[in-house]
């Protein structure tokens, strides 16, 4: 069987732009996990500093009592912070720019737990997309010799449960 030249580059150009988008995609997804990665680990170093991890500070539905005149019945506390002093100065490096600054510790913290649940829904929306358009390249025939469209269609529909 003979393949026609001009129909091959019928077939790429059809195929081409679409692939070319997923693998663009999937870069820019490597590249927010590792923005996310530098994140963890920010918060973890910040979390060693003041001597904290995620649970062992209480909620503020946990907080401290306090009976004390002119001050207010519930003390709460940040679960970060700890006891930690929350106006101290930590040094960070302003985004976009090689610049350090001395920010208090629970502006910092704050900041980067921000960004943390902005990457996080980033990372869920890239992830649609690629399977969006896998799906629509396994709809044109282009991973039929490999995976039958009947199976990406079964993974795009797949959800995650929290």
């Amino acid at each position: 069987m003979e393949l026609d030249p001009k129909k091959i580059v019928e077939v790429l150009e059809k195929y081409e732009p679409e692939a070319d988008q997923v693998f663009l995609i999937r870069s820019q997804m490597v590249e927010n996990d590792r923005e996310r990665n530098a994140n963890r680990e920010a918060l973890t170093a910040l979390r060693k500093k003041a001597r904290t991890t995620k649970t062992s500070v209480p909620s503020p539905f946990d907080s401290m009592m306090k009976m004390t005149q002119g001050k207010p019945m519930v003390h709460e506390v940040c679960s970060t912070c700890g006891s930690h002093d929350s106006s101290e100065p930590t040094w960070m490096m302003l985004p976009g720019a090689d610049l350090f600054v001395a920010v208090p510790f629970h502006a910092v913290h704050t900041m980067l737990e921000k960004d943390e649940e902005k990457m996080g829904f980033e990372s869920k929306k890239l992830q649609s997309l690629v399977k969006e358009k896998t799906l629509f390249l396994s709809e044109l025939g282009a991973l039929a010799d490999s995976i039958p469209p009947g199976v990406i269609r079964s993974l795009v529909v797949l959800k995650d449960k929290p």
